[in-house]
């Protein structure tokens, strides 16, 4: 059982107590200016005589002009968009610019994401709020950590990258007017020209010898002002689906070496077992089998994969076959008892023992109610949840002479090569990786398990190169799951239907509590901002709030989901405020703009969603939810119809604010994107256990939406100046609350628990 967290912790207490724990170093450390952004430790790797301006851009003598890249790409257009940044300010056409894969340096971790890792309410600013954000920024400068999640490549790309693309384009002006002899200040640049009056123009590709020569820092350039771009905001096709369509695209699955074996894995059916023994003798008499690895030593607590053992053959069914017909003994890891009733048990007695960590608190929520008040309360709940991605686990490794080589699809490369060397006993600058494009990552592929159990294989592979596959059973069997959680709302309304008091306290197992030590080999510890994120942040004007979080410790492997807190507290908050409103007595809308008129940014969206759903046709029902994310906003109207009990969604008007939309055709395709992931969950998405073990199997017994079921979806964009904020998951919360407020327009029910099912 979870302990009882003090109720006397405060959010600021523990911020300001982390930071006197760091002590002297961080007080020396923390003022001094972050490290820079635009070189590279080592020489930026080129080929075709191009020369590196600095760690992001090299430009060819042809004018080719590569771009490195730093994030994944996994269907949401980063291939696309993030070069936008660099050709924008460099003033280049997007077509002449290549993507190279970035080397592992630290200049290109993600900073964005160890900024938000702290849990500050969005609409407070303080000084103790900008002190922390500037001090994880240097922490996650230092890190280096190489992650393509939270929707944030663009956001963290913004400043860096664009700066590139104005040193390299400042580097060429200069060279030009030293060769021409005039004041760069008389030059102009476009479309990979500089120019001149009198003296005339010069291409980028004949002045980069010069150029490169001549030194330039970011504090000598100035970005381009947003109301003078070219490229920036326009509609840009796709540059990676031509590939995806005629096949040529290199997924990690598609990795072929010279030399390549194949593995199929047994993992241990209940969660926490270990190997006891196995019996390798028969089935290394089978065809195409050519060994038998136990994989375990090699992982963390924790991981999807746990332990278990491996075949090795000439193909992958080969090794399949012999994999299932291997006898493999497990022993007792403690978990043998496990079902999803009595995880519901505990859930239900740790929220009713333990205060939790307060993220928020406002006001006096324990305050005598007026006479004439009326208390709200509801009990929400949400299951497990696998990743299924459509390209299953994989990951090819090489061990050999002393060094390592990886072909793999993954969010975290440099996570992924230090796994590898670690496993391999070698050091880190002995591991080489290709970054393949991702079928489909989630948050499953910020994990490294399927790394460490390729090295591990790797090494028993007489140096050949092998390809571990994970079935689809495996992969549903033996995820890294998004949590499950038990929540409790409270709300107190006055005689008049006005909110006077709100408070909410939920329970789940903690994601960081376990990803820290298992990925990055730091302590998990504290409170975990992604268990209360949807909640304590929220954008309704109450005037007394307060929001915890109880961590329960689950023996099952939990980690970064699509939308990751968000994905489960948007249902619970919109699904409160609905029932606040049948309360009251009023529109769900109207009710929602009574609590937002301190936020104009939230009403614009909500009332443009609204607009363009215009009325439900007869016999379907509209449900309304809107959710801050990422930095986005979001409002959805779902259009929904019930024939004997079966649910079906027909439409669903989605729009966003997402400040200023670098490719609005990419925004469009995450929000139908996100419509689709966070409608499967919605409507079947369940992961239960018994006895320990994983109920589902494939996508027979954990569907996603088929072709047949997927509503029509109409995006709206919101115009906005503002800096870009996140796209990949912003879209994802409010679907499955949308689709339960329209529900109760049709039935009557209000359904409380995820999937949703009607009685």
């Amino acid at each position: 059982m979870t302990k009882a967290t003090p109720r006397s912790r405060s959010r600021r207490r523990f911020l300001l107590g982390g930071l006197g724990v760091a002590g002297a170093l961080v007080v020396g450390w923390g003022f001094l200016p972050p490290r820079q952004r635009l070189r590279t430790a080592a020489a930026l790797p080129v080929t075709n005589g191009a020369v590196a301006f600095n760690g992001w851009v090299a430009i060819a003598p042809d004018g080719t002009v590569y771009v490195t890249m730093a994030r994944s790409e996994m269907g949401q257009g980063v291939h696309t968009a993030l070069p936008m940044l660099v050709a924008e300010e460099l003033d280049v056409p997007l077509e002449r610019t290549r993507i190279t894969q970035a080397p592992i340096d630290k200049i290109f971790g993600n900073l964005v994401v160890m900024r938000e890792s702290m849990p500050f309410h969005p609409d407070g600013r303080s000084g103790v709020r900008d002190g922390v954000q500037w001090l994880l920024g240097k922490v996650g400068r230092e890190l280096g950590i190489m992650a393509t999640g939270g929707s944030s490549s663009i956001r963290d790309a913004w400043q860096p990258m664009r700066e590139a693309g104005a040193v390299a384009r400042a580097m060429l002006v200069a060279a030009a007017a030293q060769q021409w002899k005039v004041p760069a200040s008389e030059c102009s640049t476009a479309n990979g020209m500089v120019t001149h009056p009198r003296a005339g123009s010069a291409s980028y590709g004949s002045l980069v010898a010069k150029a490169a020569n001549i030194a330039m820092e970011v504090s000598d350039i100035k970005l381009k002002d947003p109301r003078s771009f070219r490229l920036i905001g326009r509609e840009v096709a796709r540059r990676d689906s031509p590939a995806k369509v005629n096949g040529s695209a290199k997924f990690g699955i598609d990795a072929r070496p010279e030399g390549l074996v194949y593995a199929a894995v047994r993992m241990a059916p209940v969660v926490g077992d270990k190997v006891a023994s196995f019996d390798g003798a028969p089935v290394r008499a089978m065809p195409g089998v050519l060994g038998v690895a136990d994989f375990s030593h090699a992982l963390s607590p924790f991981t999807g994969a746990g332990a278990g053992v491996a075949v090795i053959a000439r193909s992958w069914w080969q090794a399949h076959q012999a994999a299932a017909a291997l006898k493999v003994t497990w022993s007792d890891g403690g978990a043998a008892r496990l079902s999803s009733a009595e995880i519901r048990k505990q859930l239900a007695a740790t929220l009713q023992e333990s205060s939790g960590f307060t993220y928020y608190s406002v006001g006096d929520v324990d305050a005598a109610a007026p006479s004439g008040a009326r208390v709200v309360e509801a009990e929400y709940f949400a299951p497990f949840l696998a990743h299924a991605t459509m390209e299953p686990i994989n990951c090819t490794a090489q061990v050999r002479d002393g060094r390592v080589k990886l072909w793999v699809s993954t969010q975290v490369p440099s996570l992924a090569v230090q796994a590898a060397a670690k496993v391999a006993g070698v050091s880190s600058s002995d591991v080489s990786i290709e970054t393949m494009l991702i079928g489909g990552g989630f948050g499953r592929r910020l994990e490294v398990d399927m790394v460490q159990q390729a090295v591990a294989i790797a090494l028993a592979a007489n140096g050949a190169p092998v390809q571990v596959i994970w079935s689809r059973e495996d992969d549903i069997g033996h995820d890294v799951y998004r949590p499950v959680a038990l929540a409790r709302f409270r709300g107190v309304l006055d005689a008049a239907g006005r909110v006077l008091s709100w408070s909410a306290k939920s329970t789940g197992p903690s994601i960081s509590h376990q990803y820290y030590p298992r990925a990055i080999g730091l302590p998990g510890m504290g409170p975990d901002k992604t268990t209360a994120e949807g909640e304590f942040d929220m954008q309704y004007e109450v005037p007394n709030q307060r929001i915890a979080h109880v961590i329960a410790e689950l023996p099952v492997p939990v980690g970064n989901w699509r939308a990751v807190g968000h994905s489960q507290n948007a249902f619970f908050k919109e699904a409160f405020i609905d029932e606040l409103a049948q309360a009251a007595g009023q529109d769900p809308v109207a009710f929602r703009r009574a609590l937002l008129q301190g936020h104009p940014r939230h009403l614009r969206v909500l009332n443009a969603a609204i607009a363009r759903a215009g009325e439900a046709p007869e016999g379907r029902a509209h449900g309304v939810a809107i959710h801050q994310s990422y930095g986005s906003v979001v409002a959805q109207v779902a259009e929904v119809s019930v024939a004997d009990k079966q649910i079906r969604v027909h439409r669903v008007v989605c729009a966003i604010d997402c400040g200023l939309a670098i490719n609005p055709n990419l925004v469009r395709q995450q929000m139908e994107s996100s419509v689709v992931f966070g409608l499967s969950a919605a409507l079947a998405g369940e992961i239960t256990f018994e006895n320990g073990r994983v109920q589902q199997t494939n996508f027979g017994d954990y569907p996603v939406l088929r072709m047949s079921e997927v509503p029509e979806v109409e995006t709206i964009i919101l115009p906005s100046a503002d800096a870009p904020e996140g796209v990949g998951e912003p879209a994802v919360p409010p679907v499955a609350p949308a689709v339960a407020a329209a529900l109760f327009k049709l039935t009557g029910q209000r359904l409380r628990s995820l999937p949703l099912r009607l009685t």
